[in-house]
């Protein structure tokens, strides 16, 4: 069994809806596949206590977007830098966009405490800046990014990939330069294992080559979806003002189905912003948004209620869920149940039905989606069983259901005392 400690970060590792997810997790599996073991890999709470897991041999490798400097030598051996992440001063939109390092070092500064980018600021300190000082945020309790938002600091200093992430849930703050050079980043190796150590540049240098290394670090960017600054302004003012009121509502309806709350939070958001007055032209009502007949058939009596509504819409999310085909792999079975919810199962497997014609995977979302607008175009909905239907609607609601889950599983990390991802031995 490999073993394999990490953090809990959007940018390392984290429990989604479906799977746990996160760059580092992507590439522990990989590799412990390739070694034809099992993955066990776990999350701490700091860097330090990363740092003891690896020193005590309670791990085999450390996993974290790490930058090794003299305290992880002191426990590891540093393996091949995998990649280089900018490090960038941000600054709040309004305000005299940042240009260079003479602009920040008299100004108010914020930076996660005992991080690389404190690191990189007192270097600078002791070389070109000597009159540069910071704010320093707890290590895991405060984003710097959000001392910019709230005008607490004029600029912070970011990973480039970790505001990728976090950028949408701070709409007011925008990137105003790159700082000094990249940081390299790579896996930290237990003492005493040397045939690991080579093992593991074995394996990076070879998805180096394949081009799988940079295909995979573009999947797990937070620059997947681009939100527009009026919708993560709004998104971030609701989060606010209207989910507390209903998080609970929603977590008590994902314990009853055994769905994901963060799903259908962001479901409800998509269809109503979580307003349950919200009512649409053609006569769907509430949190949930559900036509008369749906609300009807799950003896839904009144959709103003926001715990009656989301609890039906649960329901009703669970039975077009059970429709579709259960031998289609997750995460893309919920793509599709998603986009049913929002157009109806007959269209959805009208389009799986036409994209198997024309040569493509009907169980894979991303085939699928393509052809969903098609069912717009006569010479192919004249064929479809359910006929017309406004494909490019649904592809569009499934895109803007995956960020607003994204966004909230980044908003609501899981804690270190969550069970640690098991993955069988590979066969």
């Amino acid at each position: 069994m490999l073993r394999v400690v990490t953090l809990d970060s959007p940018t390392s590792y984290y429990r989604g809806p479906h799977r746990t997810q996160g760059l580092e997790f992507d590439l522990a599996s990989r590799f412990a596949k390739q070694l034809g073991m099992g993955l066990y890999m776990y999350p701490v709470a700091s860097v330090s206590a990363m740092q003891a897991a690896l020193a005590s041999g309670k791990a085999d490798i450390a996993a974290a977007q790490i930058t090794a400097d003299a305290a992880w030598r002191a426990v590891g051996v540093p393996a091949v830098v995998y990649d280089h992440i900018p490090q960038i001063v941000v600054y709040r939109r309004g305000t005299p966009r940042p240009k260079d390092t003479i602009q920040i070092e008299s100004a108010r500064l914020s930076v996660r405490a005992d991080s690389p980018q404190e690191h990189l600021l007192e270097r600078l300190k002791h070389t070109v800046a000597p009159d540069l000082t910071w704010i320093e945020t707890a290590p895991r309790a405060a984003d710097p990014v959000q001392d910019v938002e709230d005008g607490e600091a004029q600029y912070a200093i970011v990973d480039a990939r970790q505001f990728s992430f976090s950028r949408h849930l701070y709409p007011d703050v925008a990137k105003g330069f790159s700082l000094g050079a990249d940081r390299p980043v790579q896996w930290v190796v237990r003492r005493g294992a040397p045939r690991l150590y080579a093992e593991v540049n074995r394996f990076f240098l070879g998805l180096d080559q394949s081009g799988e290394l940079a295909k995979l670090v573009a999947e797990n960017s937070g620059n997947s979806h681009h939100f527009g600054y009026a919708q993560s302004r709004r998104f971030e003012q609701l989060v606010a003002s209207r989910l507390p009121r209903y998080r609970d509502l929603f977590e008590q309806a994902a314990a009853q189905t055994g769905l994901d709350w963060r799903l259908l939070a962001a479901i409800a958001y998509q269809e109503s912003h979580w307003d349950p007055t919200a009512l649409s032209p053609t006569g769907a009502s509430g949190l949930m948004m559900l036509t008369p007949s749906t609300a009807e058939s799950l003896g839904l009596k009144d959709p103003t209620d926001p715990r009656a509504n989301i609890m039906a819409g649960a329901k009703y999310f669970l039975k077009v869920f059970n429709e579709i085909p259960r031998h289609i792999p997750e995460p893309d079975r919920t793509w599709f149940a998603v986009a049913a919810y929002n157009v109806g199962f007959g269209h959805v497997e009208d389009a799986r039905v036409l994209a198997q014609s024309r040569g493509e995977n009907p169980d894979s979302w991303a085939d699928v989606q393509r052809e969903l607008p098609l069912l717009t175009v006569p010479e192919w909905f004249v064929r479809a069983k359910s006929g017309y239907c406004e494909g490019r609607q649904p592809v569009e609601y499934v895109d803007h259901v995956q960020q607003f889950l994204k966004l909230l599983e980044w908003r609501t990390p899981t804690t270190v005392a969550d069970q640690a991802t098991r993955l069988p031995p590979a066969v």
